[in-house]
């Protein structure tokens, strides 16, 4: 994987994770959204590294 793609994987889940800790203190519906949104972001970045390794 390249390293700006790592980067973007990188970022992203670490302002969902933001998202979803500050949420918890308002909303805990949005809160449990953001965590399964952030594990899913989590999962597609090694999804797509399995990939591009095997290629």
């Amino acid at each position: 994987m390249s390293k700006g793609l790592s980067l973007w994987f990188a970022v992203s889940s670490i302002i969902l994770m933001t998202a979803a800790t500050i949420s918890i203190s308002h909303n805990v519906l949005v809160a449990i959204g953001l965590g399964l949104l952030t594990i899913l972001n989590i999962g597609w970045g090694f999804i797509i590294k399995a990939k591009r390794r095997r290629s």
